[in-house]
């Protein structure tokens, strides 16, 4: 699969709304009207999950109707399940942006140049965004805080990120 055609995460549906066969759509975009112009949102499998026929906002996403929804009960038996679509229907970042998709499959390299592994996924536990890296030795993977000191430099287009590892407790800084 190519990066442009990765299925990306954008919304989950949260259940029916009201008893005319609307649906809560929780929305995972900055903007959450923007469910209707990605066109049929897609389950992880590449299946159409819903196609949203209108919608109209709500405080965690968009309340409306969709052609696989005629009763409340159809929209609750799809609570949970989330809607993807294909990265290539994202419109371009602006010059020196990025999707946090795109960090996933850059090289980690560290300060000296040396490869640490590869950035498997982007997580967020609740506070910050954490890369998951995939240490290039093998190994379980481990968690890099994606902050500005952590990951100074970005590089999308040559395939790698700078990686400076927090010092673990107990350990020195080097001199």
């Amino acid at each position: 699969m190519t990066a442009d055609s990765r299925l990306i995460l954008v919304a989950q549906i949260a259940g029916g709304f009201g008893v005319k066969g609307e649906v809560r759509v929780t929305a995972y975009t900055a903007e959450p009207m923007a469910l209707m112009a990605y066109g049929p949102l897609l389950r992880a499998d590449g299946s159409v999950g819903l196609t949203l026929t209108s919608a109209r906002p709500d405080k965690n996403g968009v309340v409306g109707r969709a052609k696989e929804i005629a009763t409340k009960e159809e929209a609750d038996a799809l609570r949970g399940l989330k809607l993807h679509i294909p990265r290539d229907r994202l419109p371009a970042p602006d010059e020196d942006e990025f999707y946090l998709t795109d960090l996933v499959g850059l090289q980690a390299r560290d300060p000296a140049g040396v490869v640490l592994g590869a950035v498997r996924s982007v997580q967020n536990f609740g506070a910050d965004d954490m890369l998951e890296i995939a240490p290039a030795a093998g190994g379980p993977t481990w968690y890099l805080p994606f902050t500005r000191e952590a990951v100074p430099d970005v590089h999308i287009a040559d395939g790698w990120l700078l990686a400076v590892r927090p010092v673990e407790v107990g350990e020195r800084e080097p001199d």
